[in-house]
């Protein structure tokens, strides 16, 4: 049982009129009356709250594993099992890793009523989320005292790479390139050289897919029928040094490479493509061979999952070792890694280029946006002009690590934290499209 505002405010008022009574003493019986109705009420609310009606139920209904980096819905299913009007104040105990301590919820539930309280939830780190118990405050219309009941709710829920972001762009990538403002149509340059079958000619099939052998032995004009490409391989190559362990929105740079490579690999599943991933750092991490198989998305889910970030130079010497022993087919590499400066790029150009020369090296880095914004303020000051300046230079720095990567035959796409999915996918779409890989 707990004591309420409203019952403190009422018994302060009979305190006080006790004290006033003390100097006049006709005034002594209002105060006595009103101590003796406030008792009255005390004690009804107390029978109705402990014995008259049962706690409330409460049931928390959240999927099986979370998202990181997204919403996520949570929904708090209480029924009034009063046969009144109560008020309650819910409090769900969160996971540590949300850092909330004033969470809470109040409704007014009316006889017999169920309802469905739906909150969301933005994990930023992958891992385990401990739930505790929901706490539910009831108190009656009179408001006098508040009844505690601890629901059993406690539960522990993974959180994985943002599957979300994998299911929304898995429909929108069939056909198209996407953009943040719409869609639109790649064109596609030439064809493959896969057929699927042999055809007579009609009007409108290009003349160029003539089948001139097949054409002899029919004595009638025959074409080929050709095929997109399939089957090409396609590794999502992530970096756990300490650079990527920058945070941007809550979110280190690592999870948004994470939450990136989940996406990609899905759209290349559906290409067809086969498609694995290898992580490093100081040392060689985790690798999941080039596959196509309906288990691959849960394989490569399940050891995204288990990736954190070191704190050490990644050795990209290691690298280029791993990748000629371990993928022997040329495949398209998407490098997800992070350069600071043109010096930190040139320490590691040599290994990038030895890469280059055996397979389709894709460069995904990012933009400093907290520099950006700093490179965009208006100066009022020295220092800021100070400020402005350095963090433009840098912001130039990332521009020439574009240019010095293009300049070797790589591809390079450098993207803000946030656009590393869209911008990602469009660039396979974009290669596919033009049959580069």
């Amino acid at each position: 049982m707990f004591l309420t505002t409203r019952f403190f405010v009422l018994l302060s008022c009979c305190i006080i009129l006790f004290i006033v009574s003390f100097f006049y003493q006709p005034l002594l019986q209002i105060p006595k009356i009103l101590l003796a109705v406030f008792a009255i009420l005390v004690l009804v609310d107390y029978v109705f709250l402990f014995f008259i009606g049962k706690p409330p139920t409460v049931n928390r209904l959240v999927t099986d594993r979370l998202s990181n980096g997204d919403e996520n819905k949570i929904e708090l299913q209480v029924t009034n099992n009063m046969p009144a009007i109560v008020n309650v104040e819910i409090v769900d105990e969160l996971p540590l890793q949300f850092q909330k301590r004033d969470w809470k919820l109040i409704h007014k539930l009316k006889p017999g009523e169920q309802k469905n309280i739906i909150y969301n939830l933005r994990p930023v780190e992958r891992g385990e989320y401990n739930f505790g118990n929901t706490i539910v405050y009831t108190k009656s219309l009179l408001g006098l005292l508040q009844q505690r009941h601890d629901a059993a709710t406690a539960q522990k829920i993974p959180v994985y790479p943002s599957y979300i972001q994998m299911r929304k762009y898995e429909l929108l990538s069939q056909t198209t390139i996407q953009s943040e403002h719409g869609n639109k149509r790649m064109r596609k340059l030439g064809h493959s050289m896969e057929f699927d079958n042999i055809k007579e000619y009609v009007r409108g099939d290009d003349m160029r897919t003539i089948n001139w052998k097949a054409t002899a032995r029919k004595g009638s004009l025959m074409v080929n029928n050709y095929t997109d490409e399939r089957s090409q391989q396609v590794y999502c190559i992530i970096d756990k040094g300490r650079l990527m362990k920058m945070p941007f929105n809550g979110l280190t740079l690592l999870d948004y490479a994470i939450n990136s490579t989940l996406v990609l690999a899905n759209v290349c599943l559906q290409k067809q493509d086969r498609v694995g991933v290898l992580t490093f750092a100081n040392k060689m991490g985790s690798l999941i061979p080039a596959d196509r198989k309906p288990v691959q998305r849960e394989n490569i889910l399940q050891l995204l999952y288990n990736q954190d970030t070191a704190f050490l130079e990644s050795d990209y010497e290691m690298l280029y070792m791993q990748i000629r022993n371990r993928i022997k087919h040329r495949s398209l590499l998407v490098l997800y890694t992070n350069f600071e400066s043109m010096t930190g790029l040139k320490r590691q150009l040599n290994y990038l280029r030895s890469i280059a020369r055996h397979h389709l090296l894709m460069v995904v880095f990012f933009e400093n946006t907290e520099l950006l914004k700093l490179s965009k303020l208006d100066v009022n000051n020295t220092e800021e002009l100070y400020i402005k300046t350095i963090a433009e230079k840098f912001e130039y720095e990332k521009r020439l690590i574009v240019k010095e990567l293009q300049k070797h035959g790589i591809l390079a796409v450098l993207t803000a934290p946030e656009n590393l999915t869209i911008n990602s996918v469009n660039k396979y779409l974009e290669l596919k499209a033009r049959q580069a890989i």
